[in-house]
């Protein structure tokens, strides 16, 4: 036996990662098309490698908790029949236990509800890649595959609005999706954190020009900005006829949804979870507890600031409650730390739960599978309940007795997702988006929209 025979043979190279190999086999490196070298991504390899697999508990259990505070902030917007703020849905005049619970609520839900949303919307789209990837769908195929997901979110979104929340946010992160997409998706690392970098310096440079022009506005023109504003917002969730709730709620969600882009917080909570997921933070959480920590630590400390001002104006001790909008910036910028600051907290939570699943543990990642169709049953359970058009509760519940029905609300839908989930059935909204994305042909299982 000569010396070569001897030899070990060599390993067959790995597949560029733009450009994966099917199931059977590598592809010849001399078939790859010669992409430019300056926008590949970092590919995680233990992260694509999860992805392949099949689930990790962090992500699921972000998106199971992330639902309960989606409800308990989209309540307050279905309240009706008394004066509400300028940019923040909380009804005022309220006292005692009442107002602790709207302070409390503007620190800690409001505005990183959505962030965190976002953020895992963000992971979950390379975490889709990453499957078709492993699964050997080329790469133009797999940005088809998500561009018709997000489409189709951008239509649901639309119906969801028309039918029941004018509040609704799918049909902005598939919006979102559409462009982070076809910009960002195979863009290095490099490339996305100047990204987020450019969107957090216009969104402190609002938040900047907000605060001050605030302070110089002062009260005296504060009244008169109020009362050109009638007073404060006035939601459909008031307006006693079906139909015509039904337009103006469809009315709103065509300015909220381009709005929700241009506000730059969602593309960047996006762009942040694309980052996360493409290092594996949640997937892997054990293996980057200290940046988890780190992650977790500053980033709630500076959801909680910010929060703490728009609380202390809606109190009337910072600015002019008319002025609300002065903190708005300040709020929204540090409600994306708030929102990845959770994320992360959730993550730890995963990696210290480790392989035990009692209930608790089960039924949180039984939602957080079936995330979009959790979203939507909450709808159909909040919004006839509360709407003047239904059974209108919402003019005569409070804000703390309208956070214990949106609590109500949210144990349903994790009892529906148990059930589902000792059937092995998907939720019927995953399972409906699967089909319009994907068709009869046999793809990887993707991930949850959120």
């Amino acid at each position: 036996m000569t010396h070569a025979e001897q030899m070990p043979p060599a390993r067959p190279p790995l597949p560029h990662p733009s450009h994966p190999a099917p199931a059977g086999g590598p592809i010849p490196t001399a078939a790859w098309p010669a992409p430019p070298t300056w926008h590949e991504p970092a590919v995680d390899v233990a992260a694509a490698a999860t992805a392949a697999r099949g689930r990790s508990l962090a992500p699921d259990l972000a998106r199971g908790l992330m639902l309960l505070l989606i409800g308990l902030a989209n309540v307050p917007w279905l309240l009706h029949g008394r004066e509400q703020g300028l940019s923040s849905a909380h009804q005022l005049g309220h006292d005692g236990a009442d107002l602790g619970y709207q302070l409390l609520s503007l620190v800690v839900i409001d505005g990183r509800a959505y962030p965190l949303f976002a953020f895992l919307f963000g992971y979950g789209i390379w975490q889709l890649y990453s499957r078709q990837s492993a699964a050997g769908t080329p790469w133009r195929e797999a940005r088809r595959i998500l561009q018709r997901r997000h489409a189709w979110m951008v239509a649901i979104g639309a119906v969801h609005a028309l039918l029941l929340w004018f509040g609704d946010i799918v049909g902005a992160y598939g919006l979102t999706g559409l462009v982070v997409v076809a910009l960002l998706l195979r863009r290095s690392d490099r490339v996305l954190r100047i990204v987020a970098w450019v969107l957090a310096g216009l969104l402190a440079l609002f938040a900047a020009m907000s605060f001050a022009g605030g302070l110089l506005l002062g009260t005296g023109i504060a009244g008169d900005l109020s009362s050109l504003a009638g007073g404060g917002l006035a939601t459909p969730a008031g307006e006693p006829s079906y139909p015509w709730f039904a337009l103006q709620s469809l009315g709103l969600w065509l300015l909220a949804t381009p709005g929700q882009l241009l506000a730059l917080t969602v593309p960047l909570a996006v762009v942040l979870g694309m980052l996360a997921a493409r290092r594996g933070l949640l997937d892997r959480p054990r293996d980057h507890r200290r940046t988890l920590v780190g992650i977790a630590v500053v980033g709630i400390a500076i959801g909680w600031a910010g929060g703490a001002l728009a609380a202390a104006q809606f109190a009337g001790l910072v600015l002019d409650p008319a002025l609300s909008w002065g903190t708005m910036g300040v709020s929204s910028l540090a409600g994306v730390a708030g929102g990845i600051g959770y994320a992360a907290l959730f993550a730890l939570a995963a990696a210290a739960i480790g392989e035990r699943r009692g209930i608790v543990v089960r039924a949180l990642a039984a939602v957080g599978k079936r995330s979009l169709s959790s979203y939507l049953l909450q709808s159909v359970l909040l919004v006839p309940t509360l709407a003047a058009w239904g059974f209108g509760l919402g003019s005569t519940l409070t804000p703390l007795a309208a956070a214990g029905v949106a609590v109500a609300a949210w144990l349903v839908s994790v009892a529906v997702a148990l059930v589902l989930d000792a059937r092995g059935t998907r939720g019927p909204a995953e399972a409906l988006l699967r089909r319009l994305a994907y068709g009869s042909r046999p793809v990887a299982p993707p991930t949850p929209v959120a």
